[in-house]
């Protein structure tokens, strides 16, 4: 079974335990199955809305997780199971998250250079019609999401 078949039902599993709880805040942010030196990794990424996740809730998933993976039996080989948060300069990946984050300082990497420059630190303005409008200090840009190779938030330090 390929790598992306296995995160497609390990993703079905987490959203079934997920759904079924009585008071879930937690949303399933991304899964992966990858393959790194001689090891598999299965990383589930989760998220609350207000007040992001903690160890527990961690902890709770990855034991649910690992009782339902084990009886259905989806992945042949060994690998390590991790749950954790996005972390703090998490991707933006979707109308939703770019919504969200409006106003935050975000990382750019481009694809092939724009203005001489492949990576930017700037103001998410918002996204329209597949358009990434920011704001640098000195300007306003708007980018083309097919000429971002990735956009994260920006972790500042004060």
């Amino acid at each position: 079974m390929g790598n992306k078949n296995i995160s497609e039902k390990v993703r079905n599993v987490v959203l079934n335990i997920l759904n079924n709880r009585e008071e879930n805040e937690i949303e399933l942010f991304d899964v992966k199955f990858v393959k790194e030196g001689p090891n598999y990794y299965l990383r589930v990424f989760i998220d609350r809305e207000k007040e992001g996740v903690f160890i527990k809730d961690c902890v709770e998933l990855s034991r649910e997780l690992e009782i339902l993976l084990d009886e259905k039996d989806y992945i042949s080989q060994p690998y390590i199971l991790e749950v954790s948060s996005p972390g703090a300069d998490r991707p933006l990946r979707n109308s939703k998250d770019f919504e969200k984050y409006k106003g935050k300082i975000i990382d750019i990497k481009l694809y092939k250079s724009l203005n001489g420059k492949k990576e930017f630190q700037s103001e998410l303005v918002e996204l329209v019609d597949g358009v990434l409008k920011v704001k640098t200090e000195d300007e306003e840009m708007q980018i083309d999401m097919e000429q971002i190779a990735t956009c994260r938030l920006a972790v500042i330090f004060n």
